[in-house]
């Protein structure tokens, strides 16, 4: 794969004089993304070549393989994925399931069908690996995606079956992420609500190339057959947010009331 991806870059070099360098090394956000979208999408060609060939290498005289995609449900609704990476195959066999779901089937496989290897990918950091690994720095899909996959499952659950937009999420989460063992802010939860929306509304073009995904939940985010929706979103969603700032506000200085009362009292 690096031999690959360092002709693809010194083709670019050849054509436009310039060289993009990962953000570890001193490139720009946009080097940055441009340069593993490289390797994500080369993925999706070597998937394809290895499939179709693999037959052939076996002296077996029959069409090529499926590709199996391999994002969930959480990695679409946030978008965190390349268009036409290995997002892109013929199936996608968890495509309808969220990360927080397969964990859990993965660690009940792991017992009932005698496979210890399966709790490393358990125990393992969730990590794309498309940015180079230093001693001091490892990729990490969560701190990318700016939400962890607890979250995206929930965000995904509350869209999808409880049919919640912005607004309704926050005051759902708000009565839910408010209490422990969360215990957020009004704000904290409001700026995680207006987050995934702005990414989700933004990234909603590159469910409708997805590959079909076997359909196994309710939350399933799949364009093509089960979740129709607009791809052209304003991803500010302007009334929304308008809202939830002024519930914020208001959940604010019921707050600081008890809490002057309270403090009264003592």
């Amino acid at each position: 794969m690096d031999n690959l991806v360092t002709s693809v870059v010194s083709l670019f070099e050849v054509a436009t004089g310039k060289k993009p360098i990962f953000k570890i090394f001193g490139g720009s956000n946009t080097e940055n993304l441009a340069l593993q979208n490289i390797q994500a999408r080369l993925r999706m060609v070597l998937s394809y070549l290895f499939a179709q060939l693999l037959p052939w290498t076996r002296g077996k005289n029959v069409p090529g393989l499926l590709v199996l995609g391999s994002a969930n449900v959480d990695e679409c609704l946030r978008g965190y994925l390349t268009k036409y990476d290995c997002s892109s195959a013929d199936i996608n066999p968890i495509g309808g399931i969220s990360k927080t779901d397969l964990k859990r089937f993965i660690a009940w496989a792991e017992k009932n069908f005698d496979l210890p290897i399966l709790h490393e990918f358990l125990t393992a950091t969730p990590t794309a690996e498309l940015e180079p690994i230093t001693k001091d720095y490892v990729q990490s899909d969560e701190i990318d995606m700016g939400m962890t996959y607890d979250e995206l499952s929930r965000f995904g659950t509350l869209r999808k079956v409880d049919k919640c937009g912005p607004l309704a999420m926050f005051i759902k989460l708000y009565h839910e992420w408010s209490q422990p063992p969360y215990n957020l802010s009004a704000k904290q939860i409001a700026e995680k609500v207006k987050r995934f929306w702005f990414f989700y509304a933004i990234n909603r073009h590159k469910m409708t190339t997805m590959t079909p995904a076997y359909h196994a939940e309710q939350y399933s985010p799949d364009d093509n057959r089960f979740d129709l929706r607009p791809f052209l979103i304003n991803p500010r969603f302007p009334h929304a947010s308008k809202k939830i700032d002024e519930l914020v506000e208001e959940i604010e200085k019921r707050q600081h009331e008890i809490d002057s009362s309270n403090k009264s009292v003592d």
